[in-house]
């Protein structure tokens, strides 16, 4: 199974290869518990992370984590809910860095469609509120889903897409990566051509 450590191995074994993409860990609370908060942001600085996203952990309650990733030089982020209040975004952006992730959808990851007017009204709230980047994740299933928010968001974040892809593949590990490469290239063209040239996937 996957485990932090087994991740940030991964994380040392990208950083030989490539130094210059940002890299940021999105997670649940309890392994990063497991492992004891101060000896993960050690071993994530020293492998090169750039942030972290814990996404069951309120920014209210992480005093102790954002300290240690602020001595280590690596982002807090966190996420931003469709029903977040406009005094819960001033607060959330106080304490992040990096950007902050609005998960455009209220159900599960991946499940529903994306209604992209919401999310660009939603937008505009949360740019009142902070000036730093934003990502949109949850939703985001193929092209036209990234194109569309690419045009209003800073960066488009794609996961159970993915993910499901490679679950449809796993008993084909070559093809797996051709197609979900080729399932990438097709999401970034589109943010390019929607005029977004520093959109990424996550």
């Amino acid at each position: 199974g996957m485990t932090p450590r087994r991740v940030l191995e991964l994380v040392r074994e990208f950083r030989q290869i490539d130094a210059q993409t940002p890299l940021v860990l999105m997670g649940y609370l309890n392994p990063i518990e497991r492992m004891g908060h101060a000896a993960f942001v050690a071993a994530a600085r020293d492998a090169g992370v750039d942030g972290v996203l814990t996404v069951d952990l309120p920014p209210e309650e992480a005093a102790e984590p954002i300290e240690l990733m602020n001595a280590a030089g690596i982002a807090p982020i966190f996420l931003v809910a469709p029903t977040s209040s406009v005094e819960r975004i001033r607060r959330t952006a106080q304490l992040a860095q990096g950007y902050l992730y609005y998960v455009s959808l209220k159900g599960v990851t991946g499940s529903a469609a994306l209604n992209v007017a919401e999310v660009a009204e939603k937008l505009a709230t949360i740019r009142a509120c902070t000036d730093l980047p934003l990502g949109v994740g949850f939703g985001i299933k193929d092209p036209p889903t990234a194109a569309a928010v690419a045009r209003i968001a800073d960066a488009v974040v794609v996961g159970s897409a993915l993910v499901a892809r490679m679950h449809e593949l796993a008993d084909d590990p070559e093809r797996m990566r051709t197609e979900v490469a080729a399932q990438l290239a097709a999401m970034r063209q589109a943010m390019d051509q929607a005029g977004m040239p520093t959109a990424f996937a996550g």
